[in-house]
């Protein structure tokens, strides 16, 4: 396996030495024997972490960022399919046009539209970067969100939080580099073919300021020595068993694991403790909020995480794919998701986090401009939409990225995407530099040959840089 940018670790050491990175000397050190040390990145970064809020199932870009004249007064009309016509979308057979189901104005200096289902992110429209012009290649979930995870959506690869992980390891060595709240599958936060520590750990939402987001976290030694000692003993016999089989990445990767768990007992229950939060703060992020409650608590946790030096915090907010009733349903997502997102953002600038915290928001892929009636007989108002791969919206924060910015553009359907188009290797790419990664060069060694999150695609938005 190669290490991280093609280099040996003895070179990235030497190279850490001459001053290429702001390592501490006992930094490393360590690097030489914790894969999780922090390492310098191969270009000055803009970032030094990652949030990824993920909008499982695929949110409506037009009812939330990207309405189209065209289709408002086509409401509850014939359009024409721009589809080759082999494909078959179940319900859509009519192609009816769908308009959006609230308002979608003009915010902030910058004149960036969003919906008023979302007024909360609306008054930090400045703060934030709209692409309108991102696509993807699979049009069913599963494959889609592999994809947006993974970079790819037929093979196991590693996720993007374990390449960052595996890229510029961690701030802090009692804390994973890479964690994932309310994950999907284990697809979406695993290492695959990386080493196993680079696994994104999975954090539950706690149901109350007593429950914690991390299982079998508390310790049950009388005292911490006891646990040491306890560690110490199975490193010792893993130790032996990876001897006498000539090596095992995974046993590698458990020893490594049961040592940083060892440390979370510790350090940990402070970190994801919410209840030490102002009254002031848990308001801002809605906790305890009828419904914004769960995804408050979600948003909050990800940002104690992010300020405690985890490199890359994901946070999966389900419920997007509205095959029916869009206009009943479509709002209570954005009721239970607008104002923790928003105070997110909030919150980390106000703490002077944001700078070089990058924040995404995407889902898997958009939704059609026509609408989807799979029982065939119900009124307009009661459609859906199918699920759009060719164009949708996803917005970034932070990190040395423009805000206030709207880029890219789709035709007259909110179909194709005209200009500015951002392909989910585009979007991996831009992310890993930013964070001061060369794309191309952060690799790992398998089955015969490099692979990389970008696999042989991918260029930086340049565009969208500050």
């Amino acid at each position: 396996m190669h290490s991280p940018f093609h280099l040996t670790r003895r070179q990235w050491l030497q190279r850490s030495a001459c001053g290429f990175g702001a390592l501490a000397l006992q930094d490393i050190v360590r690097a030489a024997t914790n894969p999780l040390a922090a390492h310098a990145p191969g270009m000055v970064p803009k970032a030094k972490r990652v949030i990824f809020l993920f909008m499982g199932g695929g949110p409506s870009q037009q009812d939330l960022f990207d309405p189209k004249p065209f289709i408002t007064g086509k409401h509850g009309q014939t359009i024409d399919s721009p589809l080759r016509k082999e494909v078959t979308q179940v319900g859509t057979e009519k192609y009816l046009a769908l308009g959006p189901v609230a308002p979608v104005r003009p915010r902030g200096q910058s004149g960036m539209v969003i919906s008023d289902l979302m007024p909360h992110l609306a008054s930090v429209a400045d703060d934030i970067c709209l692409l309108r012009g991102m696509s993807a290649d699979n049009p069913q979930h599963f494959g889609a969100t592999l994809q947006f995870h993974t970079g790819t959506f037929a093979e196991v690869r590693p996720s993007m939080g374990a390449w960052v992980s595996y890229g510029l390891g961690t701030e802090n060595r009692d804390l994973p580099s890479f964690v994932s709240i309310q994950p999907g599958g284990v697809r979406e936060y695993g290492s695959a073919f990386l080493p196993a520590i680079h696994q994104g750990t999975a954090l539950s939402v706690p149901l109350n300021d007593k429950a914690s987001p991390i299982e079998n976290l508390r310790n049950v030694s009388p005292v911490e020595e006891a646990q040491r000692a306890r560690i110490n003993l199975m490193e010792r016999m893993n130790r032996r068993l990876v001897g006498e089989i000539n090596g095992d990445a995974n046993m590698e990767g458990m020893i490594q694991n049961l040592e940083l768990a060892f440390r979370m007992q510790t350090t940990t229950p402070q970190t994801v403790d919410i209840s030490n939060e102002s009254e002031a703060t848990r308001k801002l992020y809605g906790v305890d909020g009828k419904d914004t409650d769960k995804n408050g608590r979600a948003c909050l946790l990800a940002r104690k995480l992010s300020e405690a030096g985890v490199r890359f915090v994901q946070v999966t907010m389900g419920g997007w794919d509205h095959h029916g009733d869009i206009r009943g349903n479509l709002p209570k997502l954005c009721a239970q998701t607008d104002q923790p997102v928003a105070a997110l953002l909030k919150d980390l600038k106000s703490r002077g986090l944001l700078e070089d915290t990058l924040v995404l928001w995407s889902g898997e892929f958009g939704r059609t401009p026509w609408s989807q009636d799979l029982s065939g007989t119900s009124p307009i108002d009661k459609h859906g939409r199918e699920h759009q791969p060719e164009s949708f919206c996803a917005w970034m924060a932070g990190g040395g990225i423009k805000g206030g910015l709207t880029f890219g553009e789709t035709d007259e359907m909110g179909y194709r995407v005209v200009s500015g188009r951002v392909h989910i290797h585009d979007l991996h790419a831009t992310i890993l530099h930013q964070l001061g990664i060369d794309h191309l060069k952060l690799t790992s060694r398998h089955l015969g040959r490099d692979f990389r999150l970008t696999d042989v695609y991918g260029e930086v938005v340049k565009e969208i840089l500050a």
